[in-house]
């Protein structure tokens, strides 16, 4: 200590506390994510916590209901036209696969990976994705069900080439989106054999005459149930595959062709990933989430009143891919507000354990509750 009682600067320097800086939010889990996940997840895995068959049941005693009746809307697959709550588990996880990738990728990379050896894993992923959900659908049945519409081969076949687009500029990204989404469209619109015959309906693809004319007499042939082209394509390509019967249609009207507007859907998310990464301010990033939602919403409801373009999640119309992005972008948008930025997170650790294990546990609920069900 020097005369004047006070410590030389040297030993100042030294016994000062040093302040750590700021965490990098690119390199920061996001949390809100993983509570994304879990709410998506816990609401497949408990089949909407039984609120549509509960409201069915009280229709039967109360058919006047309302409030029932939107309950069992909400928690039920529109049948064509539409989007309800139940429609958006799937669109949120192919989401969420972007968003996911534009952290994970770059987790990988501050590791030493190189993008070779990244590719690699991407590829593998996606066949492990593709041939595990061919394994959960198989899994009740006496041979293989060669079918690609699971949620999880939809996802693996789409993959890759989303890995590809990582790490591109916002603007090729975008093309990208809006190239894949065009395409669709085009697909569609030029295929010469669309349409269902009302009057006779089509019973060998499953739909009636009667269903047609409720759900599918308002949309353009080129839109109709298992009469367009992604149907067309299933018929051929399927029945390359080892089938114990001939695939002749999908009961839902769900088609392979899927992947290809869901990719965008999964481009859209990486691109909200990459946003979320930035080092714009939380307020900017909130506010490009709120609009990029609300312009979905406007975008695919323009889309669809124009009849340009119909809202059907169950072929993935290019308009459902917008409108159900815009939802996808708000639910984001509200999670990352109160748990990222405003950390309200205690009663977010269930959801959270539940979104870090999603895979495990979309298996667990395809696997052991039928086994549950079936056994007691």
């Amino acid at each position: 200590m020097s005369d004047t009682g006070k410590l030389p600067d040297k030993e100042l320097e030294v016994s000062s506390p040093r302040s750590d800086p700021p965490p990098d939010p690119r390199s920061q889990r996001l949390l809100s994510l993983d509570v994304y996940r879990g709410l998506i997840m816990l609401t497949l895995a408990f089949n909407g916590f039984g609120l549509a068959q509960t409201a069915k049941n009280h229709l039967e005693t109360n058919p006047d209901s309302a409030f029932w009746a939107a309950v069992k809307y909400q928690f039920s697959h529109v049948e064509w036209v539409g989007c309800a709550y139940w429609d958006l588990i799937q669109p949120s996880f192919m989401f969420m696969v972007g968003v996911s990738m534009a952290y994970s990728y770059v987790r990988r990379k501050q590791a030493g990976q190189s993008y070779r050896r990244m590719l690699g894993h991407a590829i593998t992923r996606s066949f492990i994705l593709i041939f595990l959900g061919i394994f959960l659908i198989s899994n009740w049945g006496e041979s293989t069900r060669w079918s690609m519409m699971n949620v999880l081969t939809q996802i693996g076949l789409g993959y890759t080439f989303l890995f590809l687009l990582w790490g591109q500029s916002f603007l090729r990204q975008a093309t990208a989106a809006g190239c894949i989404l065009t395409a669709t469209w085009l697909l569609y619109v030029a295929y010469p054999h669309s349409g269902v015959d009302f009057p006779n309906g089509a019973p060998e693809a499953g739909v009636s005459s009667e269903w047609a004319a409720d759900h599918v007499a308002i949309v353009r042939p080129s839109w109709h149930k298992n009469a367009n082209v992604g149907h067309a394509i299933d018929q051929t390509a399927l029945n390359w595959l080892p089938q114990a019967q001939p695939f002749t249609h999908s009961r839902g009207g769900y088609q392979t062709l899927n992947f290809l507007p869901s990719l965008a859907t999964m481009i859209f998310g990486l691109m909200c990933g990459e946003l979320l990464r930035s080092r714009f301010t939380n307020k900017k990033k909130l506010r490009a989430l709120a609009i990029a939602g609300v312009a979905g919403l406007i975008v695919g409801q323009l889309l669809h009143v124009t009849t340009l373009c119909p809202i059907v999640k169950r072929i993935w119309t290019p308009s459902w891919a917008i409108f159900s992005t815009g939802w996808c972008c708000l639910i984001l948008a509200a999670l990352y507000g109160i748990v990222d930025v405003l950390k309200y997170r205690r009663w977010t650790f269930p959801l959270v354990v539940v979104g870090m294990n999603s895979i495990a546990i979309y298996s667990m609920a395809q696997l052991l509750k039928p086994w549950a069900a079936k056994t007691l």
